[in-house]
């Protein structure tokens, strides 16, 4: 992969990245965020995916799902995995946490990939 075709998915991620940092950071010490962990870790991830969707303009929606997955899942388990070291959530979170945000990156991709199709006259 060309530096070119990896940086919407690096952009993405990184971004998608410091959301979550904020958002487990914050809820860290504000518990009123950490009830939001599970929701807002999703969310994040979504918006990850429909970013690369829309930065990368894949030829297909199987490469938007793909690349939303990726950078979906790995923002959320990066956010997981120092939400785990600063002892807000269980070492299990770190598996079907970043599953489901995979899942809801691969549905942002694909979200994307619509969103991204359609012009305007």
């Amino acid at each position: 992969m060309s530096d070119q075709a990896s940086r919407p998915l690096v952009t993405a991620t990184v971004a998608g990245t410091l959301l979550q940092l904020a958002m487990v950071v914050s809820g860290h010490y504000a518990p009123a965020i950490a009830n939001l962990f599970a929701a807002g870790g999703m969310s994040i991830s979504a918006i990850a995916g429909l970013v690369y969707s829309m930065l990368a303009k894949p030829a297909g929606v199987g490469a938007a799902a793909g690349g939303g997955a990726v950078a979906g899942g790995v923002s959320a388990f990066l956010g997981i995995l120092v939400s785990y070291f600063l002892g807000d959530v269980d070492a299990a979170v770190l598996g079907f946490g970043t599953a489901g945000s995979a899942v809801t990156g691969l549905l942002g991709g694909v979200v994307g990939k619509f969103i991204g199709g359609r012009r305007t006259a």
